[in-house]
């Protein structure tokens, strides 16, 4: 699928739902924020958060894509010059996972992806 791109004064938020290995990732497909505003962002997933972590990934408009970070149930990680803009949750009830940043800049306007991690997790 292609994101939608919308047109607005602002700052521009791409987003874009996949599948992977018939597993559905769930998230808006456009929000527009105004600089300084906070940022949450919903990827609602088919399959179990206490399974499979879940990476977080943006690309701005011609750059490459830079990783953000990444959550499981008991476990997670922000790249290291991002972990003061970015935060990550996830919720085991809904099997969502959210990426929230508080005062965003227009330098972060991007496609955000989420994108479920390859390697299965067994709790011991």
């Amino acid at each position: 699928m292609t994101p939608h791109w919308v047109m607005q004064k602002g700052m521009w938020v791409f987003l874009l739902s996949l599948c992977v290995n018939c597993e559905q990732l769930t998230q808006p497909e456009s929000l527009t924020i105004q600089p300084g505003q906070h940022l949450t962002i919903h990827c609602q997933v088919s399959y179990s958060v206490s399974t499979y972590g879940t990476h977080w990934i943006r690309q701005p408009e011609g750059h490459a894509l830079e990783w953000i970070g990444w959550i499981y149930t008991g476990d997670k990680k922000v790249k290291d010059s991002l972990s003061s803009k970015f935060s990550l949750a996830v919720d085991g009830s809904s099997n969502t996972v959210t990426l929230q940043s508080q005062n965003m800049q227009p330098g972060d306007s991007a496609v955000y992806y989420c994108a479920r991690e390859t390697q299965h997790y067994k709790l011991l």
